[in-house]
């Protein structure tokens, strides 16, 4: 995997996979910043949510990972701050499709819904996902559009 920093953040329903997900990716040479939670009490989702994607909003690192129970809250929370492209993903092909076609930037994973070895495929598949342009390009920047009516 090349060079790359990712920021990472979870509620205490996503506790467990954050962990196992942030020594995955640090074993692959991936720079992981750890936002919380750091324990399996309890913390407010949108908390999490709002500390990764300020960091990812603001280019450092470019990309996040989000994980609460089933993935669905973190990614409402995160995509209410500006700049916030968060894509919910269950499956590999949504993984590489929010990173090719949509150039999501923060992916989101549901700990109660996947397995661990499925959620490290879904985390490959988006980490190596390449934004293609071209005509998404256009979709994209219709997508920034409406964060300007915040």
């Amino acid at each position: 995997m090349r060079e790359m920093k990712i920021a990472i953040g979870s509620d205490h329903g996503g506790f467990h996979l954050k962990e196992h997900l942030k020594q995955y990716l640090t074993n692959q040479g991936v720079e992981v910043l750890d936002f919380g939670t750091f324990s399996e009490e309890s913390v407010d989702y949108p908390d999490i949510a709002e500390k990764v994607g300020r960091a990812v909003a603001a280019g450092e690192p470019q990309r996040g990972i989000l994980i609460c129970g089933t993935g669905i809250g973190i990614s409402i929370a995160a995509n209410k701050i500006r700049g916030i492209r968060a894509a919910l993903c269950a499956d590999v092909f949504s993984a590489l499709m929010s990173r090719e076609h949509n150039d999501a930037n923060i992916l989101c994973l549901g700990e109660r819904t996947l397995g661990v070895g499925h959620a490290e495929m879904i985390a490959d598949t988006w980490l190596h996902g390449v934004f293609q342009g071209g005509r998404h390009t256009k979709r994209t920047a219709k997508i920034t559009n409406l964060d300007k009516d915040r």
